[in-house]
């Protein structure tokens, strides 16, 4: 199923091999539009991720982004949508069987952090799996016996740091908390995660992380802050709130982006 999975990418996209793969959460969709390159929808391509959330643009997108080979993938498919948390799976083993050594993944989250405001940014140094999920649930080998130590890959990091840097953008570092969703959380529970040590909260990308690092992908990986969590403001929170705040500090994280994949070179 891989095999022609990623023969029919290749027809369609070239055999050369993608050094890199982005994952586009909400208010990034316009980035695949600057890729050089093929866009396939998820739909014509078999075992692909559902990714029906409003905000996102659910297509595979192969080519050239400033300078460097790119495989985007404008929209991720949730664990809320379908209840799998492995949901992302073959859309990564396609990245790896692409040529793809690292993964970019980003998303929009809420700040539990006075420090780091709705339009701002934030680099994922940790995560937190406040929702006891797993994607590698019912692997058969000892690969899912993943070591999460540096999970954030430490050398990207310090690399987007510099291009934030570079940018005259503030990228501060913080731990990411997953939580399951589709509803969002009590104050109750976000208290228990500020308790734990968490920084930001969102329904998704830890999954990403844990699927990539099984693959033996690096992974990077960098939130833009749309709210404040539920208890640590007035403001009043929804997907449309979302969708409407995403794209303030998307501009931002566009140029660290721009600027990390230039630095490859």
């Amino acid at each position: 199923m891989m095999t022609d999975l990623l023969q029919s990418v290749q027809a369609r996209a070239g055999a050369d091999p993608v050094r890199l793969g982005l994952i586009l959460g909400s208010g990034l969709g316009h980035l695949a539009g600057a890729v050089q390159g093929v866009a396939i929808p998820y739909a014509d391509l078999p075992g692909f991720p559902h990714a029906g959330v409003s905000g996102h643009n659910p297509q595979l997108v192969i080519g050239d982004l400033e300078g460097v080979r790119v495989a985007v993938f404008g929209a991720r498919e949730h664990y809320y949508e379908n209840g799998n948390p492995a949901a992302m799976r073959p859309a990564l083993e396609l990245l790896k069987g692409l040529g793809a050594d690292a993964l970019i993944a980003t998303n929009a989250a809420g700040s539990l952090r006075p420090d780091i405001p709705p339009g701002d940014l934030m680099l994922l140094s940790d995560h937190l799996n406040f929702s006891g999920l797993n994607p590698l649930i019912g692997e058969r080998t000892d690969a899912r016996f993943v070591p999460m130590g540096d999970a954030h890959d430490p050398a990207m990091r310090a690399a987007l740091r510099a291009a934030a840097q570079a940018e005259g953008v503030a990228l501060p570092e913080g731990v990411y908390t997953w939580y399951s969703g589709p509803s969002f959380e009590t104050p109750a529970e976000i208290r228990a995660i500020k308790i734990l040590g968490g920084d930001a909260v969102g329904m998704s990308t830890v999954p990403e992380v844990i699927l990539a690092r099984f693959l033996g992908l690096k992974v990077a990986c960098i939130s833009t802050i749309t709210n404040m969590a539920q208890g640590m403001s007035d403001e009043k929170i929804s997907h449309e709130h979302t969708k409407a705040m995403a794209p303030l500090g998307a501009a931002k994280l566009e140029r660290v982006l721009r600027r990390y994949l230039r630095d490859l070179q």
